[in-house]
């Protein structure tokens, strides 16, 4: 990826942010049949490791977890807030016209090694920890005893667990840092206008 010095994002707590509030990430793996990329939910564990722990199930019926066996190297995109930017928005454009359209995003790149966990048990924990953590807003969290016993396990059957020990996390963040303030905030304000708020507060922070 390339980043340039005023782009690149590398507070850890800034990189956890952005992996713990997108946690859909694309998971990119590479054999002999070439790239593949699946989009996967993970469980982020920001102190397991030097660089932290990523876990996530894939279906059984997915032949990642037999193309891609233990020690495969991977890499697993997070992309945080995006939004498209008018040149219109920028004050300078009116006297200068010398202004083009952009896009402004945030993305953090986890490379590491994958461990495949065909093991009930770990699956039923990492089910449970993603399933609490993203009901927590709920009036009324689903658990998963709210479900059959006998439902549950015939569904775990057919699921497999995956690990990552990420060796490297490279985070970039476009937020309009390369322009004058009074044209990167009122971009914001135009943002914060049509909804995208994310992005808004991220360029307003920059």
């Amino acid at each position: 990826m390339y980043i340039p010095a005023h782009f690149a994002e590398t507070r850890p707590d800034e990189l956890t942010r952005i992996i713990r509030a997108h946690p859909l990430g694309m998971l990119v793996t590479s054999d002999s049949a070439g790239l593949d990329a699946d989009h996967v939910p993970f469980e982020y564990d920001a102190g397991a490791g030097t660089h932290g722990l990523l876990t996530a199930h894939v279906a059984r019926a997915n032949p990642l977890w037999q193309r891609c066996p233990t020690g495969t190297p991977v890499m697993v995109v997070f992309r945080g807030a995006e939004a498209y930017i008018s040149p219109s928005w920028y004050p300078s454009k009116h006297e200068t016209h010398r202004q083009v359209p952009t896009w402004n995003y945030e993305v953090v790149h986890a490379h590491g090694l994958l461990t495949v966990r065909d093991d009930e048990r770990f699956v039923r924990g990492m089910v449970g920890r993603l399933t609490k953590r993203h009901e927590a807003g709920e009036p009324v969290p689903w658990k998963m005893s709210d479900a059959a016993p006998d439902y549950i396990d015939g569904l775990l059957r057919h699921i497999v667990g995956i690990e990552i020990a990420i060796t490297s996390l490279v985070g970039k963040v476009k937020l309009s840092q390369n322009r004058e303030a009074r044209d990167r905030l009122n971009a914001a304000d135009r943002l914060q206008a049509r909804g995208h708020d994310a992005m808004a507060q991220a360029m307003r922070k920059a």
